[in-house]
């Protein structure tokens, strides 16, 4: 067999398996909870935040076995990040990508438990009074179980598929977007439609827009000596902090719950709890915040100035007119951030801008909300896209025998 049949082969066993992950991932998201009464949310109009978090759920009311969807790995692996990070702070000792594995698994079991004890509060059952409980418990279960079975699928996928974990994440954007183009007349979509093609337009500059940083490479002496540059993309972290952060937006939301269960009768718990939505100003403009801290944490991770002014000092390289060491970390930290900032501003006034127009009569919520689908939609086309590209380069390889 030739490279090329090969690589063909290699492309189309990751496409088949893929596909199987989905089908599967479809299956779950139609099995019902038990007990749940699904005639009550037929026809029923969602807010801002419920249309968010279908993107990484799917499930638009959350009451099928897939209901968290991938949100409490996505929490889960934020978090240990943290906590790693603040570890390296005050301990040189470096944790095994095992051990960060098991406490990633760990917190999203902990997280889904969490998720599911007050998502089934909030479901309507059609069992008897005297069933009511267990059926909230075994509803609560098939939910942790169903989160811990997408985070498998997820894993066997980035392992074996196409398009890591973010094709489920794919797939539910799809959906939502198909049933939106599906529901509403031409009349409808016009506004929505010219909105979602102007953020799809700015998205697709930002991620193939870079920032090029000269480097003085001391192995090269020919004339593309003066060419070399370190590219940083415009926007550093792609379109990953827009989708954490509809998770890491229900942390404080699980935090209110729990303090409104423990403390029902507090009038300044209450407030929180019905103003930290996104269908409120309060609640849109934390998610903004969520939206700044994550690209600029995300950046500053994927970038990281400290491993690149260590490959410099390693490598006798450096940037141009500056001392290696310190002064290169500082340039490039500020950097990152000056450059995170900028495209954490452009995807907040993306992302607040449909959000803050459902306050107006008239609008209708999901058409709002399809503009911002695309955007995300787009981030993620354009990184499988890169995948796809990565894959069938080995084409163009050719055996040394």
């Amino acid at each position: 067999m030739s490279r090329s049949e090969k690589t063909h082969s290699l492309l189309t066993q990751k496409l088949l398996f893929t596909a199987v992950i989905v089908l599967v991932y479809i299956m779950g998201r139609c099995i019902p909870l038990y007990g749940v009464d699904r005639s009550v949310y037929a026809g029923r109009e969602a807010d801002a935040q419920a249309l968010l978090i279908r993107t990484i759920s799917g499930d638009l009311n959350r009451c099928s076995l897939f209901a968290l969807g991938i949100s409490p790995y996505m929490m889960g692996s934020i978090l240990v990040q943290m906590i790693s990070l603040c570890r390296k702070a005050w301990s040189k000792d470096k944790v095994s990508p095992r051990k960060t594995n098991q406490a990633i698994l760990a917190m999203t079991l902990v997280l889904a438990a969490l998720q599911a004890f007050f998502q089934v509060q909030a479901l309507s059952f059609c069992v008897p009074d005297a069933l009511l409980l267990s059926a909230r418990m075994v509803s609560g279960l098939e939910m942790v179980t169903g989160a811990m079975l997408i985070v498998w699928l997820s894993a066997q996928n980035k392992k074996y598929g196409f398009g890591r974990q973010t094709i489920l994440i794919y797939i539910n954007i799809l959906d939502g977007m198909a049933s939106t183009l599906g529901g509403h007349g031409i009349r409808e979509l016009a506004f929505p439609l010219v909105l979602a093609a102007e953020l799809v337009f700015i998205m697709l500059m930002m991620e193939g827009a870079e920032f090029r940083i000269p480097v003085q490479r001391i192995s090269i002496h020919n004339i593309y000596a003066d060419k070399n540059y370190l590219a940083v993309k415009l926007n550093p972290a792609g379109v990953m902090p827009v989708m954490f952060s509809t998770a890491f937006f229900m942390l404080p939301q699980l935090l209110v719950l729990g303090l409104g269960y423990l403390f029902p009768y507090h009038e300044g718990i209450a407030w929180w709890r019905e103003n930290l939505t996104m269908a409120r100003p309060l609640g849109i403009v934390v998610y903004i915040l969520i939206i700044y801290v994550l690209t600029l944490g995300f950046a500053l991770l994927f970038i990281s100035p400290g491993e690149i002014t260590e490959q410099f000092l390693k490598g006798g390289d450096s940037i141009r007119n500056l001392h290696a060491g310190r002064d290169t970390k500082r340039y490039l930290t500020g950097t990152i951030c000056r450059i995170s900032l900028f495209s954490a501003t452009v995807m907040s006034i993306c992302m607040g801008l449909p959000m803050f127009l459902q306050f107006y009569r008239g609008w209708d919520r999901e058409l709002l909300m399809f503009p911002t689908s695309a955007m995300i939609l787009t981030g993620i086309w354009y990184s499988l896209y890169q995948e796809y590209l990565a894959v069938r380069s080995y084409d163009h390889y050719k055996p040394f025998i």
